[in-house]
């Protein structure tokens, strides 16, 4: 058990699923410079890890994430910006599906992250806020660029230029959020919406998070990996036979 002063992140992994937690609770998880320049080595050794299967992004205790530590920041911003934003591109670009499990406050660099994440839930009552207006710091182009796909121009000029703070419903209504659940849901529905997400196929999952981020140039790739996957035989033979179906394809540990 990391103590009230600890500064990392930890993991675990079971059942498929590897959960990354923020840990930093006597700032809120606040994530300092060595945490944002652990977290890409930390993907990439479970990215290429067979037993995972699913990726969960949380927080310690009942705050997702309060953003950068502010105090790495007296200095400038643009070391601490560039460490994010390798974490939050790390992060974007991990190839399995990702999932940001939220409670609290998830503000600044937390949004940051949990906007990088494939899909979002939360518990009622947290609070959504990207802060940058608020220190006069102008908010990175890629992040900015991706929260913006995300929720639409409108709502992220409306967090960028305010620093306000938006609540769950608001939130899911503009397409932050995937689902809101009461605290106690929570973890329920996560246990059992990363086992669906686990037991389907990895090849599609792959293929599905480059067509839509947005790449172009893998049409051919995939579709060679279709053929030679066995997924789809495996998938309509278990249909047929009414079983679980066993997929084979897993991602390579090494893409182009």
């Amino acid at each position: 058990m990391a103590s009230s002063s600890s500064q990392q992140l930890t993991h675990t992994v079971a059942d498929g699923v590897a959960t990354v937690v923020i840990d930093h609770p006597a700032k809120r998880n606040a994530m300092t410079d060595p945490m944002w320049d652990a977290l890409p080595q930390l993907l990439a050794e479970l990215a290429a890890d067979p037993a995972v299967r699913v990726l969960v992004l949380t927080g310690a205790g009942d705050t997702f994430c309060a953003g950068a530590d502010i105090s790495t920041l007296a200095s400038g911003a643009g070391a601490a910006q560039r460490l994010a934003v390798a974490a939050e591109e790390a992060l974007a670009a991990f190839p399995k599906p990702t999932l940001a499990v939220i409670r609290g406050f998830c503000v600044g660099g937390g949004c940051q992250l949990a906007a990088a994440c494939d899909l979002r839930f939360a518990a009622e009552g947290a609070l959504f806020g990207v802060t940058p207006a608020k220190l006069g710091i102008v908010y990175p182009a890629s992040s900015t660029r991706r929260l913006a796909a995300l929720v639409g121009p409108a709502t992220a000029k409306y967090l960028l230029f305010s620093g306000e703070l938006i609540d769950t419903e608001r939130a899911l209504r503009t397409g932050l959020l995937d689902e809101v659940l009461a605290g106690a849901a929570l973890d329920k529905r996560i246990a059992e919406f990363t086992r669906v997400l686990a037991g389907r196929s990895q090849l599609t999952q792959a293929a599905a998070k480059e067509f839509a981020a947005g790449r172009t140039d893998r049409d051919a790739y995939w579709a060679e990996q279709a053929r030679g996957s066995g997924d789809t035989a495996e998938g309509v033979a278990a249909f047929l036979e009414r079983r679980a179906p066993r997929f084979g394809w897993t991602v390579p540990t090494t893409s182009g």
